[in-house]
């Protein structure tokens, strides 16, 4: 069986003897074992306890005393008020705010940092500028003398509150604002432990749990194919048939686009779709603009209603991409390079869309900074259609002669136009 990736088949077919080639062995190999990486690497993450610190701010040379990474607020114009910063509505906010009691924190040190450059503002006026990857130190008792103003006769309480705000990039992602303590270099240096036992509540996301489960029902999805119709997988995963120029129109595969077969690879094609733009979405990357596709409270159930819409969405999605070239096709007399270009954009998108899952999802359980992925990803989904449509160019010019004119109005309609239409509405 060691030498079955490079070895031929010989099918009996209408009375014919076909020399097929099964190549897809190590393309298939390869994303099991990432996958299964993937899976193993989340679950014991969750075993495990949470990492060490030895402090922060420059240096690591201050105790956290209080970090307010929860305690953001953005303003509403609806309510006229402040209310608290929440991801699933406030990723594209600029401005985020926070107060600060100056004097339940005298003899402390504010330390501020942002990944890209930023503007504070203390009571709303404009202070300095941060300069993105460097820490600002600002002393409480500095402050405090400065904006504390003691209690009047109109205002009997003295106003110890100062009004922070960071603007700059949308999120809160690279923004920290933390009250530290100097650690005094004549003492023994003390490490923080956040595994001890307290009171804490588990911080628990659905999400997690949900992306987990749902790379294990994706391998579940693919083993179950493979079972069912393993030729059929072995050619869809199969990159070199991909870009190869000799279609076998005699395949089920082409000259059957509605089988079992097709239908069941569209609609896992359309699941590992629905789990993409579900794990974008945990990572606050909208797929979609304004807001999210699915309004709801994160919890497993919701997750998992969000995925089977967006999988049913995509599977007819998929299909009614055939009608459209059947309808094309026949305006444009190509109905017979319909069943091969619907074919070859089955099998680019699982290649494409397959393994770029397991690369987000390798890279995420592996390292927690994502914001690389907004700016890699639509170059990278616009590269992939457009390498594709020239590409289809190129085999469907191989197979008949066809008049350029209409085979360039052709691919524009079914396949540029989406192209355009998709990118108007995620921009």
């Amino acid at each position: 069986m060691s030498e079955l990736a490079n070895a031929e088949i010989e099918i009996k077919q209408e009375g014919k003897r076909v020399s097929w080639p099964i190549p897809g062995r190590n393309v298939v190999k390869p994303l099991v074992l990432a996958l299964l990486y993937s899976l193993i690497h989340s679950f014991t993450h969750l075993l495990l306890a949470q990492p060490r610190t030895n402090g922060t701010g420059p240096g690591e040379r201050y105790y956290p005393v209080h970090n307010f990474r929860d305690e953001f607020l953005v303003y509403d114009d609806a309510t006229k008020a402040y209310i608290p910063y929440i991801d699933e509505f406030h990723a594209d906010e600029t401005a985020l705010s926070l107060f600060i009691d100056l004097e339940s924190n005298r003899n402390y040190t504010l330390l501020l940092r942002t990944e890209q450059d930023s503007y504070l503002f203390v009571n709303a006026a404009l202070k300095r500028k941060l300069q993105a990857g460097q820490w600002q130190l600002l002393r409480i008792d500095s402050l405090y003398r400065a904006y504390h103003r003691p209690a009047r006769p109109d205002a009997p309480a003295p106003h110890t509150e100062l009004f922070l705000t960071l603007y700059g990039p949308p999120g809160v992602q690279g923004k920290q604002v933390i009250i530290g303590q100097p650690i005094s270099t004549t003492q023994k240096a003390v490490v923080l432990r956040d595994d001890n036992l307290s009171v804490r509540p588990r911080i628990r996301s659905a999400y997690s749990n949900f992306l987990g489960a749902g790379l294990l029902f994706l391998l579940a999805t693919h083993a179950l194919l493979y079972a069912l119709y393993p030729r059929a997988f072995r050619r869809i995963f199969n990159i070199r048939d991909l870009l190869s120029l000799r279609s076998d129109e005699d395949s089920f595969l082409i000259n059957r686009p509605l089988s079992s077969a097709n239908v069941l690879f569209v609609g896992n094609l359309g699941l590992v779709t629905a789990y993409l733009i579900v794990f974008l979405q945990s990572r606050n990357i909208d797929v979609m603009t304004p807001g999210r596709l699915f309004a709801g409270e994160h919890q497993s159930a919701w997750l998992v209603g969000e995925f089977v819409g967006l999988g049913i969405a995509a599977f007819v999605t998929l299909l009614g991409k055939y009608f459209l070239l059947e309808v094309i096709g026949g305006l444009y007399k190509l109905q017979d390079i319909v069943n091969i270009h619907f074919f070859k954009a089955l099998q680019s998108s699982a290649l494409f869309f397959t393994g770029l899952t397991l690369l987000l999802s390798v890279i995420a359980y592996n390292t927690s900074a994502t914001g690389w992925v907004p700016e890699l990803l639509l170059p990278l989904l616009l590269l992939f259609y457009l390498v594709r449509l020239g590409w289809f160019y190129v085999v469907i010019r191989s197979q008949e002669s066809i008049k350029n004119l209409y085979l360039f109005s052709y691919l524009c309609i079914v396949e540029l136009i989406p192209l355009i239409i998709g990118l108007r509405f995620a921009l």
